[in-house]
């Protein structure tokens, strides 16, 4: 099969593509016929050796967390899938190395749900790493309710557009930055108020609505973001971000909660989503469909900030 693999970390120029053998599976697996697939942030950072300390890998690696495509093959103690099953997965396993940027995958059923009918391959692939990381923030870091209200940073952005609808479905106020270009994208979404980021300071813009503060921050830009958004917090309020550990002396100087998180794949998780998603109630958004032959172009969008809006989706096309 194709795969875009690297055998050593570096620009994008050491993804290559190469012939390597289909995986084999193990009785509580399955194997995928990957159609799609998607460009994270984590990707280019895993290429790159920035989660060199952070993940246990092997080369050559196979990156890739996001995978659309039809089962081919299921293992002996699969019982809830089937060949030719339409399914999607957040495919991260204990090991870097085999990833969806190839025509076959092998993952634990477990990490694995259906596909509705009314969505294709490529919207599929734009969701299960951050639909999976946003809801293990909003419902399971925190419980996130009715009447609550929190700031969104990057809202155009594949977590942030995800990040808004779920939490508009929690009936919350929705505060999010983005580009003005973006604003009425991210209004689209359900945002109530979307600020300026280039042109206004999120602290005094929420400040004078919310003098009580906010009861909590998702944090996808870390460094000076994510250390001026402890002003906005109310006392017992939460930060949580998606880049850099916060700082447990500074989240308690303004005696707010805060923590890291790092989605990981969870197929019962994921099959709430295809629900939101069956019902149009959760709306995929794709930037621009590439080839897997282009992966090293979408690697450069996706890390040098030229993606309006939404995700970088990969398709591939099986050998002939």
């Amino acid at each position: 099969m194709k795969a875009m693999i690297i055998d050593q970390f570096g620009d994008s120029d050491v993804l290559q593509l190469a012939d390597i053998p289909v995986p084999s599976i193990k009785d509580d697996e399955v194997l995928i016929q990957v159609s799609h697939t998607s460009v994270n942030p984590a990707d280019w950072k895993i290429r790159a050796g920035l989660y060199e300390y952070l993940l246990p890998y092997k080369f050559p690696i196979i990156l890739g967390w996001d995978a659309a495509g039809v089962i081919s093959e299921v293992g002996c103690k699969v019982s809830r899938f089937k060949k030719g099953d339409r399914v999607f997965s957040y495919c991260r396993k204990p090991v870097i190395q085999q990833g969806s940027y190839a025509e076959y995958l092998a993952i634990d059923a477990d990490a694995v749900a259906h596909i509705p009918n009314n969505i294709s391959f490529a919207e599929a692939a734009t969701i299960p790493m951050t639909g999976l990381t946003v809801w293990q923030c909003l419902f399971e870091t925190i419980r996130l309710t009715a009447g609550q209200t929190i700031l969104i940073h990057g809202g155009a952005g594949g977590i942030g557009s995800i990040a808004i609808q779920l939490a508009k479905l929690q009936q919350t106020t929705v505060y999010t930055t983005a580009s003005l270009h973006n604003h009425d994208y991210v209004y689209s979404l359900g945002a109530d108020i979307a600020i300026d980021y280039q042109n206004q300071d999120f602290v005094k813009e929420i400040a004078a609505r919310e003098p009580a503060g906010i009861d909590l921050v998702l944090d996808t830009r870390g460094g000076e973001v994510q250390q001026n958004s402890y002003q906005i917090i109310k006392k017992g309020g939460h930060l949580i971000s998606l880049v850099t550990p916060p700082d447990d002396d500074e989240a308690a100087a303004y005696q707010v909660h805060a923590e890291f998180v790092f989605g990981y794949p969870n197929g019962e998780q994921l099959k709430e989503l295809a629900k939101l998603l069956e019902k149009k109630q959760l709306k995929p958004t794709i930037y621009e469909e590439m080839s897997l032959e282009g992966a090293a172009i979408a690697h450069d969008m996706n890390r040098n900030g030229r993606l309006e809006r939404g995700k970088l989706v990969l398709h591939i096309t099986p050998s002939s």
